[in-house]
């Protein structure tokens, strides 16, 4: 039997149970749900996700970067199935390129910022002064996410300028894409101050807070979730429901979040 015969005589019948439904194809609720997060949600969220598949949901994968960088992916056709973004801005703007889902949109969770230095450092607490800050940085520079286009920049930014420092730090910045790029600076030894948020440094062995910023010196630290547009996934809302639970808020509040609901 020559190999065109063996294809019509064995192998169309099965593609046609396949395509009638009657041989199973691999389900789409096994489909893996795919992602978008701030790099500040990594160990709470991969914590997260190996719960949710523990408890019978399905595998999860996670891009972590700069909030605005994977908002511009998604923008750009990106397949994902959620999105967390560490600011308000940042979701408002993958709305505006409906990217994605409004009506599935709520706040998960809220942060706070911090000053942070080396564990080595001799710094424990440090006043937010400029004389201080000056002083402590000597010659080199304190580290955050850019100012324009990563949420930490943005709020570090903010509180600075309530503080009445940022003329002061702006020409001693070395800004990074995600806030985790800026705590390994400061972990490595490559910048005597960051700043980062409170989840950050505590997940960090080699950082510790050396000073809190007053809750009102930037706007409230908040990260929305929303399903894509194009997500078709039926596992990615019960990944949503599932960080909702209290099983997800448990994990949000082991890794120092507050949760907002």
């Amino acid at each position: 039997m020559d190999a065109r015969t063996f294809l019509f005589r064995f192998l169309l019948p099965v593609f046609a149970l396949v395509s009638v439904g009657l041989i199973p194809q691999r389900a789409a609720a096994d489909q893996p749900v795919i992602v978008f997060a701030a790099a500040s949600l990594k160990d709470a969220l991969d914590e997260a996700a190996k719960a949710f598949r523990a408890s019978g949901g399905v595998e999860t994968r996670i891009s972590y970067a700069g909030s605005l960088a994977l908002a511009r992916q998604l923008e750009q056709g990106a397949p994902a199935d959620l999105f967390i973004s560490a600011d308000f801005e940042t979701m408002d703007y993958a709305a505006s390129k409906k990217a994605i889902n409004p009506a599935s949109r709520f706040n998960l969770l809220q942060n706070r910022l911090v000053l942070v230095a080396a564990k080595s450092s001799r710094i424990d607490i440090l006043p937010l002064t400029a004389d201080a800050l000056t002083q402590a940085l000597g010659g080199g520079r304190l580290t955050t996410g850019e100012v324009k286009s990563v949420p930490v920049g943005r709020y570090a930014q903010a509180a600075l300028q309530k503080l009445g420092l940022w003329s002061t730090i702006e020409p001693r910045l070395a800004m990074t894409d995600n806030v985790r790029a800026a705590l390994a600076f400061v972990t490595r030894g490559e910048a005597p101050l960051g700043i980062v948020y409170a989840t950050d440094a505590a997940a960090d062995p080699g950082v510790k807070v050396v000073a809190p910023f007053p809750a009102d010196s930037h706007p409230p630290i908040i990260y929305p979730l929303a399903l894509t547009a194009g997500t078709k996934n039926p596992a990615a809302p019960k990944l949503l429901a599932f960080l909702r639970s209290n099983a997800g808020r448990a994990v949000f509040e082991k890794h120092g979040f507050m949760v907002l609901e």
